[in-house]
């Protein structure tokens, strides 16, 4: 009997242009938590979407589960396998309660008609929801729950289908540090009942503390896998890369203009108060703190999508009256958003359509045409300049890699020639290379006279890559410092300081709600 849950060997997959997958391997073994592991455009997402029957490998490759030959044609054979996968976006029914969400699809081999045994699915949701020790009401809307709850719902999902093998996909990426904690607690007991785990993540340190073997992909092509004990940090970058990457802290005070941007006195009831901010020319303003303490919809706020706020604001000088996002890109501001995938792109069209979205009505001709080539010139202009990849105007944006797409929401916004970008968590779920390409590209556009404020939950990001920090406590100002003087602690100490605007510690849910953290 085979020693492992999953083999895939001599795995290629080619797109219209592109080789995604070139003869990868993944062997998983029983009981261990296996990390997949590389680059943004590495393969990663390629390989999981074969592996759950998404996309169909090219002729050749070996697919094995429990020794036996996988034919997986469709996302449920995996599933019926024993197979589950939970995305970073996840795919949950926010309108429907948690029992039947954790539920849903067992009767999708019977008869559209069969009548559901609601006594039965409350009983499975209780048993899947007890082996995770969460204490979760049945009949909620899943919509009412934090990400964190939403993710314990998909383990428990999996569970329910006495899944085999569970795929992470950047699970942490939207957690508190103590709902990772909890998380790795889940992913522990996982361990202990023979379960395995395909965990992918682009964090380092917590790759180290859950994973018990790594498995390596650059470039679309299989480098290795190692033990968690034969390899350290550095190796490991080195391998993802292919060359070494090093991280250094930001102490070279920046020479800074005139004011460029600044807002006086903002407030939001419930979210932040009193707000003062100002931003020089030829620096990047980051601010931090922690979930829930108000940075993004103060950004939110500033960019017009947020309204009844309260304060003043200027750019370039002139006071400005922002009443939506529109007028807010009329006006000079930029915002790229952290769900970059559902708020910053539309998926299904194509780069060059995302790319002159913003300006799509001053490339129109006498006719009230599209100029076609001054659209295409354009956006060859930012692929070249930005090193999207791979350089493909036509390539619609749910085929590129998370580092690439964030490349094109910010060439979007740079076609539209802005006075300031916010940007908020500029790499998240992004690799170590791409996002030193992200960091030199920030570094670019403030040396070209755009004002950057980046929001950053990242420490080593903000001291790495501001050059002045402002840190939020509960929908305040917690305190202000030049990066040259500050580190990771101060930072903390402000982060966790306990004055602020009296809406306690509050957690936001998906929909943009807030409930109570305790």
């Amino acid at each position: 009997m085979s020693e492992y849950i999953l083999e895939m060997e001599h795995i290629s997959k080619t797109f219209p242009g592109v080789k995604a997958l070139d003869n990868v391997e993944l062997k998983v073994q029983k009981g261990e938590v296996h990390a997949l592991i590389g680059e943004n455009g590495a393969g990663k997402s390629t390989l999981i979407k074969v592996l759950a029957g998404i996309h169909g490998a090219d002729e050749g490759g070996k697919y094995l589960f429990e020794g036996e030959k996988a034919d997986i044609q469709e996302p449920m054979d995996a599933t019926l396998k024993g197979m589950s996968i939970i995305y970073q976006d996840l795919s949950l029914f926010p309108n429907l309660s948690v029992a039947e969400n954790i539920y849903i699809g067992r009767d999708s081999k019977k008869k559209p008609w069969t009548k559901i045994n609601w006594k039965s699915m409350k009983k499975l949701a209780n048993k899947a929801l007890a082996e995770l020790d969460m204490d979760i009401d049945l009949n909620k809307k899943v919509e009412l729950l934090s990400i964190a709850q939403q993710q314990m719902i998909e383990i428990a999902r999996a569970l329910a289908f006495d899944s085999k093998l569970i795929v992470m996909d950047e699970p942490t990426s939207s957690l508190s540090s103590g709902e990772v904690e909890k998380l790795y607690n889940v992913i522990d007991k996982l361990k202990e009942r023979g379960i395995s785990v395909i965990f992918i993540s682009h964090k380092l340190k917590e790759l180290f503390r859950v994973s018990d073997r790594f498995t390596v992909l650059r470039d679309g092509q299989y480098v290795g896998t190692y033990d968690v004990n034969e390899i350290d940090e550095q190796g490991l970058i080195k391998k993802m890369v292919g060359r070494e990457v090093v991280y250094e802290t930001n102490k070279e005070k920046a020479e800074t203009g005139e004011k460029l941007f600044e807002i006086s006195s903002f407030s939001k009831e419930g979210n932040f108060k009193d707000i003062d901010l100002t931003l020089h020319r030829g620096e990047i303003l980051a601010i931090t703190g922690l979930v829930g303490s108000g940075r993004t919809e103060l950004a939110q706020s500033i960019f017009g999508i947020t309204k009844n706020v309260q304060g003043e604001m200027w750019l370039k000088g002139e006071e400005l009256k922002i009443s939506s996002s529109e007028d807010a890109v009329k006006k000079g501001i930029a915002y790229v958003p952290e769900a970059r995938q559902t708020q910053g792109l539309v998926l299904e069209q194509s780069v060059i359509n995302n790319m002159t979205l913003p300006i799509i009505d001053t490339l129109r001709n006498k006719l009230k045409l599209i100029d076609r080539n001054v659209e295409k010139n354009l956006t060859d202009q930012y692929i070249k300049s930005l090193d999207v990849r791979p350089a493909i105007p036509e390539l619609t944006a749910d085929k590129l890699s998370g580092g690439n797409q964030q490349k094109v929401v910010i060439g979007k916004w740079l076609s539209a020639q802005p006075k300031l970008l916010i940007i908020d968590e500029p790499t998240n779920g992004i690799d170590i290379g791409a996002k030193t390409e992200i960091h030199k590209l920030l570094r670019r556009m403030v040396n070209e006279g755009i004002g950057v404020i980046m929001i950053s939950s990242e420490l080593p990001e903000v001291l790495s890559v501001s050059d002045r920090i402002l840190v939020m406590s509960r929908g305040r100002i917690a305190g202000e410092m030049n990066t040259v003087d500050a580190d990771q602690e101060e930072i903390m100490k402000l982060a966790l300081d306990n004055e602020g605007i009296e809406s306690g510690n509050d957690t936001k849910t998906p929909n943009g709600t807030h409930h109570q953290e305790v």
